[in-house]
């Protein structure tokens, strides 16, 4: 591992239940202080490598039978969560699960668990010069946040365990595009202000690649594709199949996306 890489994951197979295989060699890399996107269609395998990455495997009884999780030059592949996570590796699980019963900022409050004890007044106002909607709405039960507010929480959540690398899965889904706008422009100015190295995992490719540094494209598993983000965007199997775009630069409809083919492999 080079002295700017936070994270390498090298040749990983993921099974559940000693039968199901779901990731089949997949390796890639975070440098530090980057954002890299991890993109693919549902079923693909992203979320499992992110959860592999963050110990979330072992209770959905899977495992890392082959390869190697490497985080700051030392194996971390099938460890405990609490481990991991005292570490610096935060994850944002998909789904947005706030506790619905605590307010806004009770449940700020509770990413500081790994570090109980310690002042969080100033982490308090760092969340809230990010996301001034949770400042808003700081004493309102979770349960009645919207889908938009919820993303920002359980964000804002994650950020103050201060990690070193974030884990975000899915950021965008089922979010109105101009709620989906503000978040990533929140993802990028969290990546270029808190230097947080950020593993982001999302469907809409277009919105990721503009504000990653390098990009990995899987199917069925196996990463198929990568390179610099700008590289990808330009790619036309991705402009047609995850950008929705023919090669003329117009947009084709979901039925000739459905029906894509890829023209060559490309690895």
């Amino acid at each position: 591992m080079s002295g700017s890489t936070i994270l390498e994951v090298n040749n990983i197979s993921v099974v559940y239940s000693d039968v199901i295989q779901v990731l089949k060699g997949v390796s890639l890399m975070v440098e530090r202080h980057s954002i890299v996107s991890l993109l693919g269609s549902n079923g693909a395998g992203k979320t499992t490598t992110l959860k592999a990455i963050s110990g979330l495997l072992k209770p959905e009884n899977g495992r890392v039978t082959d390869g190697m999780i490497i985080y700051h030059d030392e194996p971390i592949h099938n460890q405990v969560p609490e481990v991991i996570t005292r570490r610096g590796i935060i994850q944002v699980l998909e789904g947005r699960q706030p506790f619905k019963y605590l307010t806004v900022e009770e449940n700020l409050i509770v990413g500081t668990a790994i570090r109980w004890g310690k002042p969080y007044k100033k982490d308090l106002e760092l969340i809230y010069h990010y996301f001034p909607a949770l400042l808003e709405r700081r004493k309102i039960l979770a349960g009645y946040c919207s889908g938009g507010e919820l993303q920002m929480l359980v964000m804002g959540r994650a950020l103050m365990a201060k990690p070193e690398l974030l884990l975000l899965d899915e950021p965008s889904l089922g979010l109105a595009p101009m709620v989906v706008d503000e978040i990533f422009q929140i993802i990028r100015k969290i990546n270029e202000e808190q230097k947080t190295s950020i593993l982001l995992v999302e469907q809409n490719a277009n919105m990721a690649l503009h504000i990653s540094h390098y990009g990995y494209v899987m199917e069925n598993g196996k990463i198929v594709m990568e390179g610099p983000a700008r590289s990808i965007v330009e790619n036309p199997d991705i402009r047609e199949f995850y950008l929705g775009m023919s090669a003329s630069g117009q947009s084709k409809s979901y039925k000739d996306v459905k029906s894509y083919r890829r023209r060559k492999r490309w690895l």
